[in-house]
């Protein structure tokens, strides 16, 4: 047992949580992880299913009493979101996550921490390995690439799974239990950069920072300001004095950007200067009530200027950064939720490409077809090829769920309070394992965590503990 968790319960999640946060598990570099997991079933002598996804399955007999009992699948992914401070250094392809502890909470290094959603991951090998925890016969399917495309949920084989009660460990709020969820899918734009030879001597970057970021389905109506958006404000005040030469912001689509930066060749520095600190009070004002770290700094670069973007291709990104949508895009004021936004939120230039990477989620399919068309017309405007791709299923609330009554029940017995039943706007990988098995009942919970997907991201311990406690109850109820 790490040090870290000296006196911390549930110990054997926190250690192997600790175990995970070793391992590189960007998305769509799972395969590490995957074989870990691979590794770990077979040593405690269990069955064992992965497939060319990295997806994996851990197979485990009912415990005595409950061998002919329902079979349960308990599924997290083993995939994290991979965002840093832009002074942190860190190589998410070999560096072990830096964790620490302050107070209740669990936090990393200037880095994400991956408690999304390796705390579901944690909490089912503690399940798997346990010899007193009483349990029905449970299949522990643990998937690849949820954050970026649901690759791994999407091609699962239905036929490696037999149980018909799911119980999806990747929601991030204690006493809510979660029955649906909107769909969704990425929309890039993408197009080659027509350059020219500037026409200015002094080189700088301007550096957007500050910025809470946060979750682009959990936190997307909390009015969160979006980094490359500011800079497409910024840069359009100052395309008349400047050549921009770089431009990158974010780093997953998923997640709101906390930072942008830009590299521009200039003459006139005081009039920059000049319009970067009014806009940067403008912003300020703004956000006064939802994102009030926001600042904007100039530095010279003492290197050679570059070639720079031509006059037409400045304003062609400038046109679609600044005309793409950003936020909740409708809402439903019955129930108070957001049923489609869109979030921008990579901007990078790589191989002399512009790439704009957007998230988009929806609850209604006609909603998101209707703003896949319209995006279609935007990139035709402006000159971008667009790429619909990873679209996923919604999770329709059901009218009638064995299992979401029986989470409720539990919930009451071991706090004496109701526990809250709701939708949400962020997406789950239930919707797929739905689609493919119609019979599947299903409910997501988790534990307390904060700020997922931003290098804040922290986990309550207490709240693991009550959870982890929970999840116990409920697989003692199902007989």
């Amino acid at each position: 047992m790490s040090r870290l968790w000296e006196g911390c319960k549930p110990e054997r999640v926190l250690y192997y949580f600790e175990e995970i946060s070793k391992i590189p598990r960007c998305s769509g570099k799972e395969k590490q992880v995957s074989d870990y997991l691979v590794n770990w079933a077979k040593s405690k002598n269990l069955k064992v299913y992965q497939d060319q996804y990295h997806n994996v399955v851990i197979y485990k007999d009912g415990t005595k009493g409950y061998e002919n009992a329902p079979k349960v699948v308990l599924q997290g992914h083993m995939d994290m979101v991979c965002e840093k401070n832009e002074d942190t250094v860190h190589d998410f392809d070999k560096d072990p996550i830096k964790l620490f502890i302050k107070d209740d909470y669990i936090h990393a290094e200037g880095t994400t921490l991956g408690a999304d959603n390796g705390i579901a991951v944690a909490m089912n090998l503690t399940i798997l390995e346990s010899d007193d925890i009483p349990h029905p016969p449970i299949e522990v399917l643990i998937t690849s690439d949820e954050e970026t495309g649901m690759t791994g949920a999407m091609n699962i084989d239905p036929s490696v799974i037999e149980g018909r009660i799911l119980l999806n460990l990747d929601s991030e709020g204690e006493g809510i239990f979660t029955s649906g969820c909107a769909g969704g899918g990425r929309i890039n734009f993408v197009s080659e950069i027509e350059r020219k030879e500037s026409k200015y001597s002094k080189k700088y970057r301007i550096s957007i920072k500050g910025l809470m970021g946060g979750h682009s389905g959990v936190e997307i109506h909390l009015d969160r300001a979006n980094a490359s958006k500011l800079m497409g404000r910024l840069l359009y005040k100052l395309k008349n004095i400047t050549d921009l030469e770089n431009v990158q912001g974010g780093s997953a689509d998923n997640a709101i950007p906390r930072e942008a930066f830009a590299v521009v060749t200039a003459d006139d520095l005081g009039k920059v200067k000049s319009i970067v600190e009014n806009l940067e009070k403008t912003f300020k004002n703004e956000y006064a009530f939802s994102d009030v770290g926001i600042s904007i700094e100039i530095q010279e670069l003492i290197e050679e200027i570059g070639e720079v973007f031509s006059d037409e291709f400045f304003d062609r990104y400038l046109k679609l950064i600044n005309l793409i949508p950003y936020g909740p895009l409708k809402i439903n004021r019955d129930i108070d939720l957001v049923i489609q936004s869109n979030n921008p939120g990579v901007v990078k230039v790589e191989d002399d490409v512009l790439r704009i990477k957007c998230a988009v989620r929806s609850s209604i399919e006609s909603l998101s077809e209707d703003f896949c068309e319209q995006m279609i017309q935007l990139g035709e405007a402006t000159g971008f090829k667009v790429e619909k791709k990873a679209f996923y299923p919604g999770w329709e609330y059901a009218k009638e769920s064995y299992i979401r009554d029986l989470c409720s029940i539990v919930y009451k017995e071991e706090y004496g309070t109701e526990a809250e039943v709701m939708a949400i706007h962020a997406g789950l990988e239930c919707g797929f394992f739905i689609e493919k098995i119609p019979e599947m009942d299903a409910v997501s919970f988790g534990p307390e965590m904060y700020d997922i997907h931003t290098p804040g991201e922290h986990l309550s311990i207490s709240s693991t503990e009550r959870t982890f406690n929970l999840l116990k109850s409920i697989l003692k109820k199902i007989k």
